[in-house]
């Protein structure tokens, strides 16, 4: 090979090594990606992103105001309300009762809570209170539909759970979520209640990026089980690690969670309907599978995700919601885009 060829060869053999390495460095380059889509985005963003791999953190970045009147930073140990998220503590403590035999999930829910004098009590069972479709939208009202038959989302399923936690415990729902959160040394989570909570940060309604205080709270003590934790990305972070690493359920129990008979349509999970489990929606028909919920409410926004093939949590939480619906969870979308582009979801 004569020198001249020797040099052409050299170079193009560093561009092609070099366009890989920028090809690889870019669709490896989430961190940097997420933070120029905040930087920038319309609605602005204002919470929190954690994504954990592996049970380690390798994305935390806080942004924005606690406050928008004092002006007041968020910190990464700022409490938002998680709303809806909820529902998925909700489901575990009911399924650690049924390891314990207190609880059967296709009993009608009468056994349990007696005082119920509806006669869909002696239908509707824990399971269809688990995975919405008991048909219930009033207390004072008949069934929407015939128990198991249809998919109705909403917040009085999981009351009605929280109301069984008690009557088999024998302690209300706000002293045994509590304690599992002491446990588990989730030391920033707890139910809200009327006495203040010390980080917990300012709800705010979006509209064209000027906010508004929620000054009323949607949450009542009938509504904790389905709606009233409060928590942050650093502790949701404990509770995945936890749950998913099999260290709060039996392995049976544990697949209760995401086992559906039932499919449901999510703006945040695409277009297409999904399957329902125990207060996660579940994506397992797509190259990247992952489960997950989200919650909305009180001018707050949660997501928690989790990608079970790489170990990987992605979870956001902000204190505003937009008063446009089209524009709900509008950036944390375009953040979980951006997260199942990346080698970051290469399995384990």
């Amino acid at each position: 090979m004569t020198s001249n060829l020797r040099i052409t060869f050299i170079l193009s053999s560093i561009l092609l090594f070099s366009s890989s390495f920028l090809f690889a460095q870019k669709k490896n380059n989430y961190a940097s990606q997420i933070d120029s889509l905040i930087s920038v985005s319309n609605p602005i963003f204002n919470g929190v992103v954690l994504i954990s791999k592996n049970g380690k953190t390798v994305y935390n970045k806080v942004y924005g105001f606690t406050n928008f009147e004092t002006r007041k930073y968020l910190k990464s140990d700022s409490q938002f309300e998680i709303m809806s998220n909820t529902r998925q503590i909700t489901a575990v403590l009911i399924l650690k009762e049924v390891e314990q035999g207190r609880i059967d999930l296709q009993v009608p829910i009468k056994k349990y809570l007696p005082q119920l004098n509806q006669t869909w009590a002696d239908s509707v069972t824990v399971h269809q209170l688990l995975n919405h479709t008991h048909g219930i939208v009033d207390l004072k009202k008949p069934l929407a539909f015939k128990p198991g038959s249809d998919f109705k989302y909403g917040d009085l399923g999981y009351s009605l759970l929280g109301k069984i936690i008690e009557s088999v415990t024998k302690k209300s729902y706000y002293e045994v979520a509590n304690s599992f959160f002491k446990e588990l040394k989730m030391t920033h989570t707890l139910c809200l209640s009327a006495a203040p909570i010390k980080k917990l940060v300012s709800g705010y309604v979006n509209n064209n990026n000027a906010f508004k205080l929620v000054s009323k709270t949607m949450i009542t003590i009938e509504s904790t089980s389905s709606n009233g934790i409060v928590s942050t990305a650093g502790d949701l972070a404990i509770w995945n690690e936890n749950l998913h690493k099999g260290k709060l359920l039996q392995p049976e129990s544990y697949q209760l969670l995401f086992k559906y008979n039932i499919k449901a349509q999510n703006s945040f999970f695409g277009p297409e309907k999904i399957g329902y489990g125990y207060g996660f929606r579940i994506v397992d028909k797509e190259p990247v599978k992952y489960v997950g919920h989200t919650g909305l409410g009180d001018g707050f926004s949660s997501v928690n995700l989790y990608f079970p093939d790489s170990d990987v949590s992605l979870i956001i939480l902000e204190n505003q919601m937009n008063q446009n619906r089209d524009l709900f969870y509008v950036n944390e979308i375009k953040i979980k885009n951006i997260l199942l582009k990346s080698n970051l979801l290469n399995k384990k």
